[in-house]
């Protein structure tokens, strides 16, 4: 190959790479719940897809073909192996402040509303790997199911038995939080005066 045609490679590898990576970051931290981690599965994401390139065929789904080199780099390391159920205590300092003070808001409003997010994140963090990329592929990066099928090389029914699954493994494990958020609301309703 000449240098031009190795440019031209390049380019368009560019082209195509660049505007995936804030996406991309968000699916490594998702899976591996670390931000150094993400960062360098990322980069090894993209040294990978930059080695292979030449392999793609330009005018097929390159958005699910890195996804699907992210996903593997993942689950061939060491963390990606292991199987994680960290609940994070506290909020990222990224996420800290993103809900607006507004006049209504009550502190006790504000720490159900913090609790909410806990424990759907929680919830979510405690997914096993299969369950949780596919919910975080349709929900977050709001991939269609068939690119979903071809980023993890699996049937579309597959998809749509694991996204149903996942979804409903969070419903059963949020239930008992939200009612007893629900059962706190009503109890402090009727001790009004107390």
């Amino acid at each position: 190959m000449d240098l031009s045609g190795a440019n031209l490679r390049l380019d368009s590898f560019e082209e195509l790479a660049i505007p995936l990576f804030d996406q991309l970051y968000n699916f490594a931290h998702w899976l591996t719940q670390n931000r150094e981690e993400a960062e360098d599965l990322v980069q090894e994401t993209y040294v990978k897809a930059l080695k292979g390139f030449s392999s793609f065929q330009l005018g097929t789904n390159f958005r699910a073909w890195i996804y699907r080199i992210l996903r593997n780099t993942f689950l061939t390391s060491r963390k990606g192996l292991k199987v994680t159920m960290t609940v994070p205590l506290d909020l990222d300092k990224d996420e800290e402040g993103l809900e607006p003070a507004i006049e209504h808001d009550t502190p006790e409003t504000l720490l159900l509303a913090r609790s909410n997010h806990e424990s759907l994140q929680g919830a979510i963090d405690e997914l096993p790997v299969h369950f949780r990329e596919i919910l975080l592929l349709c929900e977050v990066e709001e991939m269609s199911y068939q690119e979903i099928s071809e980023t993890l090389a699996v049937p579309i029914g597959t998809v749509m038995s694991r996204l149903s699954r996942a979804r409903q493994t969070l419903r059963n494990r949020l239930r008992p939080n939200l009612q007893q958020g629900a059962g706190l609301r009503i109890a402090r309703g009727t001790n009004h005066g107390l």
